[in-house]
Order: C-alpha cells, then structure tokens, then sequence
C-alpha cells in the first residue's frame, strides 16, 4: 500500500474492489520504512524475531475481548428491534434495511439505492434515512456494520468456526472465489433494479431475511440462510461476507474516509501472521508481511470490518485501533 492519503486510498479502494494485493517496490516506501526493514533483517533481530515467535508458539496469546464486544453488539442491536415490535412501545420501527429510531429515520445504503433504482424518485424520509446512516458509517467505519451490526455476520462466525475445524481434521477443504465477484454481484443488482423495477436483492440478502424474521417472525426464507451457512461450513469459509455481498462493497466505500480505523505498526510487528490467519479480509493485512509496510504506522484499508479479531490474536500490540487526530492529540499530550 502505497504511502500518503492518496495512495492509500487509491489502493485502498482497488483492493476493495478486487485487486490482488502486491509487495511495494522500496522507491514505494517512506524513508523511515525502508529503514525499519533493513533494521529488522539484521541477524540479530531475525534471530530475536525468530526467538519471540517461537515463544508464542509455545505460549499462544489468547484473547476474546473484541470478539465477545462485538457479539454482545450484535444481539444488543437487533435485540432492541425484536423488544421494540414484541412489547408495542414502537420506540424502534422497522428492520436493519429500514426503520425509525425515536422518530429518526434510518435507511441501509445498499437498500437504498436498490430502492431508487427500481422506482426511479427519491421520498424525502428515504433521504433522512440515507443521510442518517451515511452520517453514522463516515464517522465510525463503514464496515463496522458487518461485524458489530449484521446478525448473519454472527451466524457466519460460528460457521467458519466450524468450517477451520473440519479443515483441521481434513475433512473439508476450503475453496477461494475470486473477491472481484462482489463487485460483479454489486453491479448485476443494481441494473436488475433498474430494468425490472423489483429490489431483487432483498429477496436474497442475509441481512434483511434474518432482521426479518427476528423481528416478524417471517420464517420461510429461512432456508435460504441455511444453505449458505451449508456452505460456508463444508465447502467456501466465509463465502457469503467474502466474496457475493454488496452491501460489504458499499459500506467500504463509506469508509474509505473514517476517522476510525485499526492501524499497523510495523516497529512492533513479529510478521508471524496470525492476523491474516484470522482475518475475514486478509488482503488489507498484507503489509504485515515481512518487507510490504510502506510506512512505520499504516491506516488499514476501506474494507477492513473493523471486528478487532487482528487485535485479539496480536501477540505485540502491532495492531490497535485509532481515532484519527484525537489518538494523535493524546501522544503528542505524552
């Protein structure tokens, strides 16, 4: 990832779309970087590198502290909705593609825009809603919806789970798809929309099925979560979140510009790869490779999810999260 705002997003936004991640040539990298890398390829701190990896083999660091932030998130979020419609208060109305908070209008954005595609015009509480939440995920992340919002999320969480134990045991073998897939599918929605005047999507779009059901009591489409959990346990890890939805692609384009964002810190990094191993994006992780960091901290990229899994498996504290300009404030106030 090249170094700078513009660089950054620039590639941020091509590995969001697609684009296989790349080693950045030297001329690519800050001054400052290219000497954290010839520093750390001397013998004696590959031998302390070497040293320190094998001691967290030996001695994994074991957290749960995000992951368990983000699942109480989750059943908290969606939990008011069913609460809301269940007990008549009517303070939430609604679903996750569209509702009413204490009279404020929320709209997805993905939703959104299918909506306008298919009806041609724009109704002006779908413009509050829109702005509301376009507000919300410019401030906080864009992909912050996926894993601290979206109620398939979770239940693909616990499929991958699933999925890497059989693959342990060598009973299943994981299957890639091409990542440039969710553009396509992101693309083919939105001109089915247009030309046939229906939401398609939203027939078969996990987020809105579940937050449906749980909050309705709509079961029938149910079985179509099913089989992509099917799936995603026996045959593609993640297959659903990874590589088909839009709504991941639109969210990160949201986020390309939040002030929100985990941040690498070369300086710190053991470049042993558990973070990638984790990862539901591993490609925004790339420059924790050894020799990829094209500057000594890096802002990770619009697709992260922001669900702290890096974190949690850090062994170094090389990743962490950060407030752009606040967390800059208070070093500099140390």
């Amino acid at each position: 990832m090249r170094p700078g705002f513009v660089g950054r997003t620039l590639d941020g936004l091509g590995l969001l779309f697609g684009r296989d991640p790349v080693k950045p040539a030297p001329e690519e990298m800050t001054e400052e970087a290219r000497v954290m890398h010839a520093f750390k390829k001397t013998p004696e701190e590959r031998k302390k590198r070497k040293a320190a990896i094998r001691d967290e083999i030996d001695n994994p660091h074991v957290s749960n502290k995000w992951r368990i932030r983000r699942w109480i998130s989750i059943v908290v979020m969606n939990g008011i909705f069913i609460a809301s419609y269940w007990s008549d208060l009517q303070l939430v109305e609604g679903a996750l593609t569209a509702s009413r908070v204490l009279g404020f209008h929320f709209a997805d954005l993905n939703s959104s825009l299918q909506l306008m595609l298919a009806h041609k015009h724009v109704v002006l509480n779908l413009l509050i809603g829109i702005t509301t939440v376009l507000a919300l995920y410019l401030l906080i992340g864009g992909r912050t919806f996926c894993s601290w919002v979206c109620p398939y999320h979770l239940l693909s969480e616990i499929a991958e789970m699933l999925h890497l134990k059989l693959v342990a045991r060598r009973l299943v073998k994981d299957h890639p798809l091409d990542r440039r897939l969710r553009t396509v599918m992101f693309g083919v929605f939105a001109v089915l929309a247009f030309v046939s005047g229906y939401t398609l999507f939203e027939t078969i779009s996990p987020v809105g099925i579940l937050s449906r059901f749980l909050t309705y009591g709509t079961a029938i489409a149910l079985v179509w979560i099913g089989a992509l959990l099917l799936v995603e346990v026996f045959w593609s890890r993640r297959m659903w979140c990874r590589y088909l939805c839009p709504i991941g692609l639109t969210y990160g384009m949201v986020g390309t510009v939040t002030p929100v964002r985990v941040v690498h810190d070369v300086d710190h990094c053991f470049h042993e790869g558990k973070c990638r191993d984790v990862c539901l994006v591993p490609h925004v992780l790339d420059m924790t490779k050894m020799g990829y960091a094209t500057e000594v901290e890096t802002p990770i990229g619009p697709d992260c999810t922001r669900c702290g899994m890096c974190l949690d498996v850090c062994p170094t504290g090389a990743l962490r999260f950060d407030i752009k300009g606040i967390s800059r404030a208070e070093q500099a106030a140390e």
